[in-house]
């Protein structure tokens, strides 16, 4: 007889989908879900809830947010929300789901049971059980509007808005659409497995029905590490490497410099966060693939497949702005991506991009696919703002490039057990 008390105990325990994949053994998840059922995973990951050492966890809790200096995982979702609410306790309360249901899933676990009572929905989607925690990281940011919209102190922080937390200026060039521009927050969920980061997302903006709605949402990638096992720099849909001249996220004083907001930048609540700058970039695909090689490598200073600078040998090898030719021309170009971005050299951003695919862009029957920009730095009005003014009067890339989308997050500082992402804000 089927002791239904027992039954009953294993259906209130969180499901691990680690503890799932280790139940199946060799015979696979799918031989797990033949047997018995959703009931035969529920009961077997009974046994194997406590975890042991893994290494495709990424600790969610810490004095900074996981998915910044985090190792770039294979695939991005990341989605802007607009508040509905216009209760701070409501934001608050909303906050503290995301921060306990973000540790249940960057550790393997789901949200909540997955099959309680047949008459209900159940707690948690689903479709990440049975798979691995793909070194999921979930971070969060707060957008300008969320102080202050139309003039209006919405929740009674606008004392606490950063003066760096302004809605970036409009460049030269850019074509933005307003579906692809701004929100009051962000998610930004990176995995190795697109499914595993899809779930994440999906589960987070359930939790907020009835306080905030999805504004855009964007799904990105970069080669997967079984493709690369060597984990170079990953390279654009143009073919270039993206990303060689980032911070060492190793450093501690490159990071302080650089990534980390430090105490005295601004009010005390962002100090250990980071401000997140988001451009959604098209690609004239077509255009490009008709551009000589050499015309192409002029645009972005490296050569394509070694990614050196031009005249250099290797990746990373220094590059030298003021090399001529045997004709008195610059080798590196004055419009070369690389030394309009370079600037001064007095600044730098970690940039941590993907790459998208939308389909096609119905009025021109071309590829809809680009670059999902992201980089994060300390100041955007020294960093991120200069330098983008500078690229959008003078890069040679602007031929081939047209900016759909924008928007700037200041992303919160880590937390530790017991507490809750945005603490330091809402408190």
């Amino acid at each position: 007889m089927t002791d239904l008390s027992k039954e009953t105990s294993i259906f209130e325990k969180k499901v691990s989908r680690r503890g799932v994949l280790k139940a199946a053994g060799i015979g696979g998840v799918g031989a797990v879900l033949g047997a018995s059922g959703l009931g035969g995973v529920l009961a077997l990951s009974d046994a194997t809830v406590t975890k042991g050492q893994s290494n495709d966890i990424v600790p969610f809790y810490g004095a900074n947010q996981a998915g910044i200096t985090t190792s770039p995982q294979d695939n991005l979702y990341i989605v802007s929300l607009e508040v509905t609410t216009d209760s701070k306790q409501d934001l608050i309360q909303l906050f503290k789901e995301w921060t306990e249901a973000s540790a249940l899933m960057t550790s393997g676990n789901t949200v909540g049971d997955t099959s309680t009572n047949g008459n209900l929905p159940p707690k948690d989607t689903g479709e990440a059980v049975g798979l691995s925690p793909s070194n999921l990281t979930i971070t969060f940011g707060v957008g300008p509007s969320l102080f202050v919209k139309d003039g209006k102190d919405r929740f009674g922080l606008r004392s606490k808005q950063p003066a760096e937390l302004v809605d970036l200026p409009k460049f030269p060039l850019d074509a933005l659409k307003k579906e692809w521009t701004g929100g009051d927050l962000c998610i930004q969920a990176c995995a190795d497995d697109l499914q595993v980061a899809f779930h994440a997302v999906r589960n987070l903006v359930r939790m907020a029905r009835g306080k905030a709605v999805i504004h855009w949402a964007q799904t990105g990638f970069q080669r997967t590490k079984n493709a690369d096992a060597q984990k170079v720099t990953p390279r654009n849909l143009l073919g270039f490497k993206d990303g060689t001249v980032n911070p060492d996220v190793t450093s501690k004083s490159a990071l302080q410099k650089s990534v980390w907001v430090q105490k005295g930048d601004g009010p005390d609540w962002l100090v250990g966060g980071s401000y997140m700058v988001v451009r959604r970039i098209q690609m004239y695909i077509e255009v490009w693939d008709r551009s000589t090689l050499n015309d192409q490598e002029a645009t972005f200073g490296r050569h394509r497949d070694s990614g050196a600078p031009l005249g250099k040998q290797n990746e990373f090898d220094s590059a030298d702005f003021e090399a001529v030719d045997e004709t008195g021309r610059l080798v590196i170009p004055e419009t070369a991506h690389m030394r309009v971005a370079r600037g001064d050299g007095k600044h730098s951003i970690l940039r941590r991009s993907y790459s998208y695919t939308d389909g096609m862009d119905t009025k021109t029957g071309s590829l809809d696919a680009g670059l999902v920009f992201i980089c994060f730095q300390r100041r955007p009005s020294t960093q991120f703002i200069p330098m983008q003014q500078r690229l959008a009067k003078n890069d040679k890339l602007n031929e081939y490039i047209v900016h759909r989308g924008s928007a700037l997050f200041a992303c919160l500082p880590g937390v530790q057990k017991g507490g809750y992402i945005g603490e330091t804000l809402f408190d």
